[in-house]
């Protein structure tokens, strides 16, 4: 079956506002386009804004003389534009002349100018001359020819001045009207020009960025992820930050604090009742050795004095599982020859009782490690008693360190079977179930190796019995 991917939601966010972002933008230009071709804006620049105030204001008086009345329109534009002037004619020679108007707008321009509808004068970029707008326009007072500009020379200005204008000549049929067959493409054309370099500097921001803000967004989650992932057994009762979580995600954390809160009181309740029973059992445990001692030596008090001793055994591995709670700031830096030669001369008396040689090989450098002391003593007599429990009652063990932090605890017994060297490490696994252990002594040794980032493993080779070697981290 095709395992399925988890959805990233980063990526989705990421794809989505592009999509949103793409659309919003198509969505301007055509609101744009359809303003434009419902309103058919006319721009008027200053000049022609000049012709269009006069052109309201031109009417006749009761002889039926030309004249330019002071209108509103007209009074608010010389107000913007003070030195505004302008010349109005008809077709009979009444012309009307108000502000400074340069020499060269009082002469005839010729018939060309009389025929077009309307013009822009303009003079070279030395000449000081100002462009004028002319127009012949249909007023009250009938057609007439308007000149007008804002400035009666180049030097009234404000120091710049922009002028932009734009003029759009589309296919006419011999009728006039436009013909919009032939003008569409070129027209398609333009705009995509004018607009693919907002839309490419758009669409690139928009790539750049988007992934930048959601990665940053996200930056909060993504840690508080990476503080989870370190969390385990011996961090069980640390919380995840909520401050740099998205609001969204702030419920999630905070049941998944509480699920944290209540699994560590759970183990806690777990562990001080297996504390307390072990506790417990020992004081009767030693009152029924005392008194399987005190019987008289018979096969049955043989065998109950072996049961008693189980018990015994399973009891303080019980204890010894508590050790595994020890916080990580208990730890030193010590000798692994010093403290790996207490071990084996602590157990050189139980060893030599149940009929072994125990030897000791220190390293040929000194090894130093970062350990809890405790927790790696009870390591090493767990693989010593498990040792000396399977190691056939004769030979030699021996306890062996090399430069690399290893530790073997070798024996010359019968050894594990290849197949058998996976399932000892688990709890409650016992190779004959007829021995005094409770099959918690590896699985102890395993564990600590583990809370000191080490490992354990049991050796292949061609020699006899069962090697097993625990390593840990060395200090420089």
């Amino acid at each position: 079956m095709r395992k399925v991917r988890p959805r990233s939601l980063q990526w989705i966010l990421i794809r989505r506002l592009i999509l949103l972002q793409a659309a919003t933008l198509l969505l301007f230009i055509v609101l744009c386009a359809a303003a434009l071709w419902i309103a058919n804006p006319s721009l008027l620049i200053d000049n022609e804004a000049a012709v269009a105030a006069v052109k309201d204001a031109v009417e006749r008086d009761k002889d039926g003389g030309l004249i330019v009345r002071e209108t509103e329109d007209l009074a608010a534009f010389r107000r913007s534009f003070p030195n505004v002037w302008y010349i109005v004619r008809d077709d009979h020679g009444q012309s009307v002349r108000s502000g400074t108007i340069p020499d060269v707008y009082t002469k005839d321009f010729g018939g060309l100018l009389g025929e077009a509808d309307h013009a822009t004068i303009g003079f070279s970029d030395k000449d000081m001359r100002p462009e004028a707008y002319i127009e012949n326009a249909s007023t009250r007072a009938g057609a007439v020819r308007i000149i007008a500009a804002t400035q009666s020379s180049r030097q009234e200005t404000d120091g710049l001045e922009i002028n932009i204008s734009a003029t759009v000549e589309v296919a006419r049929y011999p009728d006039g009207s436009r013909n919009w067959e032939r003008a569409l493409p070129a027209l398609a054309l333009v705009v995509a020009i004018l607009l693919l370099p907002i839309v490419l500097v758009m669409g690139a921001i928009t790539l750049v960025t988007t992934p930048a803000v959601v990665r940053r967004s996200f930056a909060g989650l993504v840690e508080t992820v990476r503080q989870a992932a370190r969390i385990d057994i011996g961090t069980r009762a640390m919380q995840l930050p909520v401050k740099h979580v998205p609001q969204e995600i702030a419920p999630l954390v905070h049941a998944f604090n509480d699920a944290l809160a209540r699994l560590a009181q759970g183990y806690d309740r777990h562990n001080r009742f297996l504390t307390d029973a072990a506790h417990e059992l020992r004081t009767p445990i030693a009152i029924l050795r005392t008194r399987a001692e005190l019987l008289r030596q018979e096969p049955q008090s043989a065998r109950l004095l072996h049961d008693i001793e189980r018990l015994s055994h399973l009891a303080q591995q019980l204890l010894d599982h508590q050790l595994l709670d020890r916080p990580s700031d208990q730890r030193e830096i010590v000798d692994l020859d010093d403290l790996v030669r207490r071990v084996a001369a602590d157990f050189a008396p139980l060893a030599i009782e149940a009929g072994y040689d125990l030897a000791f090989e220190p390293s040929p450098d000194k090894t130093r490690v970062e350990v809890n002391v405790l927790q790696i003593e009870r390591a090493l007599a767990n693989l010593v008693r498990n040792a000396i429990e399977h190691g056939g009652g004769a030979g030699t063990i021996t306890l062996a360190i090399d430069r690399s932090g290893g530790i073997e605890v070798r024996d010359d017994g019968p050894g594990i079977p290849v197949d058998e060297r996976e399932n000892v490490f688990e709890p409650f696994y016992r190779l004959h179930p007829q021995s005094r252990g409770a099959g918690l002594g590896l699985d102890l040794a395993r564990q600590i190796a583990l809370l000191h980032e080490g490992t354990i493993r049991i050796l292949a080779g061609s020699w006899r019995g069962a090697r097993i070697r625990m390593e840990l981290p060395v200090r420089s």
